[in-house]
């Protein structure tokens, strides 16, 4: 189990053919606006050196990946959320996935037009950024009516929950997306209400740069179009990552055992996919646990602050419904003693309850009543 992280972008701006070549599939990439109406969706795994480290101590027969679905949406435009270019539609695949991925343009090429006629990665974000908080902004229009017969009921729940929502509403009218919202009321009224929201949706931004760019740092007070970027998303509180497409489509066609070397050359240490899976790790506050046994290594995804029940959870309902205690060994100690046995015999392994937070790491046997 991974998560689900939504590709957007403006037409032509490379997003199909970053996730062609995340995920090995075939999306149509064409230079004209909605090549791509339909999602298309590929599952990748979640490189974790870890894995084959555990799995080689442990003699599994099989290595498991968490992994992590990318869903590659259509390109927005202005006039999305009026449902210019079908945009209602795709405004509508951005809701099913957990963070976004917003794909921005900083290479010049002659042969691929921009629907702005310009390159301009700011100007683009807010377009799209735009597009999303209006279709927010026509949501709320909608619930404040069920909120509205609440308050003439005298629920208190409403009243409180009114006041929050015109202050996101004055707080998107003001052209900021709910992500940033805060608000000093309820967390279970905040929390409710800006979860409907698009623009609540974790976002990373994804600089599409020139194959000579792909080692690229962003440097904050530089004046580079990836620079430019980088300052967009200090200020929204978002990750970055420098992505080529142009690269990443090469070494998809490679070889596994030749794709280091030419990262190498490049003066990269890993792929793009290893570097958006990092920060999508990171925009979710998200760990990794693992399970291990000669049939199988097994890595498992969880929020950082996921309790043991529930981290039995994610591996079957019957775990967590009838949990009795977690017995864990860190990974630094398993690898030191070198196998199961030995970390045991040298102290290293914890009996933990229900209230234990499961730590990135953790190598976990859970013990359950069926």
């Amino acid at each position: 189990m991974g998560f689900t992280c939504g590709i957007i972008g403006l037409p032509n701006v490379g997003k199909s053919t970053i996730f062609n070549a995340l995920t090995s599939a075939k999306a149509a990439a064409a230079n004209f606006p909605f090549c791509t109406i339909e999602p298309n969706t590929g599952a990748v795994p979640v490189p974790d050196n870890r894995l084959q480290v555990l799995a080689q101590l442990a003699k599994s027969e099989k290595i498991i990946p968490t992994q992590v679905t990318f869903v590659d949406i259509a390109g927005l435009i202005k006039g999305a959320s009026k449902g210019e270019g079908l945009g209602n539609q795709f405004l509508g695949h951005i809701r099913s996935v957990d963070a976004v991925a917003h794909v921005v343009r900083c290479f010049e090429d002659g042969n691929i037009i921009h629907v702005e006629g310009s390159v301009d990665p700011v100007r683009d974000i807010e377009t799209i950024e735009t597009e999303l908080i209006l279709s927010d902004l026509d949501s709320m229009k909608k619930g404040f009516q069920k909120i509205e017969k609440g308050v003439k009921a005298n629920d208190k729940d409403a009243k409180a929950k009114y006041e929050m929502a015109n202050a996101l509403e004055a707080h998107l009218s003001a052209g900021k997306p709910a992500r940033l919202f805060k608000f000093e009321g309820s967390p279970d009224h905040l929390q409710d209400l800006i979860s409907t929201m698009l623009t609540s949706k974790p976002t990373m931004f994804v600089a599409n740069v020139a194959e000579s760019d792909a080692a690229t740092i962003p440097d904050l007070n530089g004046t580079r179009t990836v620079d430019l970027v980088a300052k967009y998303a200090q200020s929204h509180n978002a990750e970055v990552v420098v992505i080529s497409g142009q690269v990443e489509a090469e070494i998809a066609e490679l070889p596994m055992e030749e794709r280091a070397t030419y990262l190498e050359g490049l003066g990269l240490h890993c792929s793009g996919l290893d570097r958006l899976a990092v920060a999508g790790y990171k925009l979710l506050s998200m760990i990794t646990f693992f399970t291990v046994g000669p049939k199988e290594t097994r890595a498992w995804t969880a929020t950082y602050g996921t309790k043991a029940p529930q981290g039995a959870g994610k591996i079957h309902t019957d775990f967590e419904k009838g949990f009795i205690r977690a017995e864990i060994i860190g990974y630094e100690d398993y690898v030191a003693a070198g196998t199961e046995v030995k970390a045991r015999e040298a102290g290293k392994l914890r009996i933990e309850g229900k209230e234990y937070v499961v730590r990135d790491g953790d190598v976990v046997h859970f013990r359950f009543n069926v």
